[in-house]
């Protein structure tokens, strides 16, 4: 099953997206700057063969849901993040209040 809802952060409009996987779950809540999503994310990935697209993304670990993603600690983070201010340790919360 897939669902979306709004998340709203400091009066900007952010898409959750949970997508149940057999024996996992996908989240990610975005908006047209960056994105955060769960461990499934590969921050790797995107800092180092696609560079060039200058994505702005986190990563949290263990997190089962959308509420649970937006309070956990990210675990990894594109340069392109950090240049927003974003850094390891943050909260998704907190990540995503950057990306406004």
């Amino acid at each position: 099953m897939i669902t979306m809802k709004p998340v709203v952060i400091k009066g900007s409009m952010f898409t959750a997206v949970s997508v149940q996987l057999p024996k996992t779950n996908f989240m990610t809540i975005s908006n047209d700057k960056g994105y955060i999503a769960c461990g499934a994310l590969d921050v790797g990935l995107l800092n180092d063969r696609l560079k060039e697209r200058k994505i702005v993304a986190g990563r949290a670990v263990s997190v089962r849901t959308i509420e649970e993603l937006l309070e956990a600690p990210l675990e990894s983070i594109t340069a392109e993040a950090e240049k927003l201010g974003i850094s390891v340790g943050m909260t998704g919360r907190d990540a995503l209040e950057k990306m406004c």
